[in-house]
């Protein structure tokens, strides 16, 4: 199945998802984007996985970084597909130190949901470009 979205349209509920799974710590809302058999291909530990996977992540991080905060620096949209750069930013509870990683992400939408994420990111590290 594919989609009837418009690439606007994917590119906003990318946006959307991002912005309450992990800004908002709504980790729920992975179950209402996601199709019900959504395949990530680089979920925890770089482990296949399902949306209960990486919502039980997305559970595991919040307490672990309560600041985190991923901003999106680029969307990228064409037929069924959204490829989004981001990075994530938080502060490391036991160091106290502003930490960081990069990653670019590839959604395939069938519907009106993401059925496959894939995923790469840099190592985490020091991270001086954010206040």
């Amino acid at each position: 199945m594919s989609t009837d979205l418009t690439t606007e349209e994917m590119k906003a509920k990318v946006r959307s998802h991002f912005e309450d799974f992990v800004n908002n710590r709504k980790p729920e809302v992975i179950r209402a984007n996601m199709t019900a058999d959504f395949y990530d291909h680089d979920g925890p530990g770089e482990e296949p996985t399902d949306a209960s996977g990486d919502e039980q992540m997305m559970r595991q991080m919040y307490p672990a970084m309560p600041d985190l905060h991923l901003t999106i620096e680029d969307l990228i949209a064409e037929d069924d597909k959204v490829v989004c750069k981001n990075h994530w930013r938080w502060t490391d509870s036991s160091s106290g130190k502003k930490m960081g990683f990069h990653g670019f992400v590839l959604w395939r939408f069938e519907g009106d949901r993401i059925a496959e994420r894939w995923a790469t990111v840099t190592k985490p590290a020091e991270d001086s470009s954010w206040e």
